[in-house]
């Protein structure tokens, strides 16, 4: 009987301790700790006081400027005002305590996997990258990026002719190497 109890006692302790699988792997939760670093970063920098309110606050308003995955992330934890669902306290109570911002991804994955599931889209260089190569749908991605459309853009060529046109006003450094090449 003292064998059963030990052996619960330990079971239960187990338990209490974090799985080693909790813990974010590099890359894992990229959006989430980007902008909520950010989001730190830029509390300290302001001297703002540290409590929930304030950093709330902060993250709603950070959240209305947020475009394409960081909107997304805002939407998820409920810092837009569309959003379904407000855990916004989730990150705001530990925040306010200076925890590390891996550890409150970590809480949030727990809640609602989708945040942790967000990525970066990587990051074409413009300068190197051959236009002709790329998918239409990368080359919208490009457009999108910097806010611009392509009325009348059936063929491939024309959404390479409109990048080409507006790559001087975006991407300045990637128009004059490819001048040079």
């Amino acid at each position: 009987m003292l064998c059963l109890t030990i052996l619960s006692v330990a079971f239960a302790a187990l338990a209490l301790v974090p799985s080693i699988s909790d813990a974010l792997k590099d890359g894992d939760c990229e959006v989430c700790v980007s902008f909520l670093g950010r989001l730190y970063q830029s509390l300290q920098d302001d001297k703002v006081k540290f409590n929930s309110t304030n950093i709330e606050k902060a993250l709603v308003e950070t959240c209305k400027d947020a475009k394409g995955k960081e909107n997304r992330f805002c939407y998820y934890i409920g810092g837009t005002s569309d959003a379904a669902t407000k855990i916004l306290n989730e990150i705001s109570k530990p925040l306010s305590y200076h925890t590390p911002v891996d550890k409150i991804c970590e809480k949030l994955k727990k809640k609602d996997s989708q945040i942790c599931e967000l990525k970066y889209d990587k990051q074409l260089d413009l300068s190197t990258v051959d236009l002709k190569k790329l998918k239409v749908k990368d080359l919208k991605k490009i457009l999108e990026v910097w806010e611009e459309s392509c009325k009348g853009c059936v063929e491939k060529s024309d959404f390479i002719r409109k990048i080409d046109e507006l790559m001087p006003k975006y991407a300045p450094n990637a128009a004059k190497a490819r001048r040079e090449l």
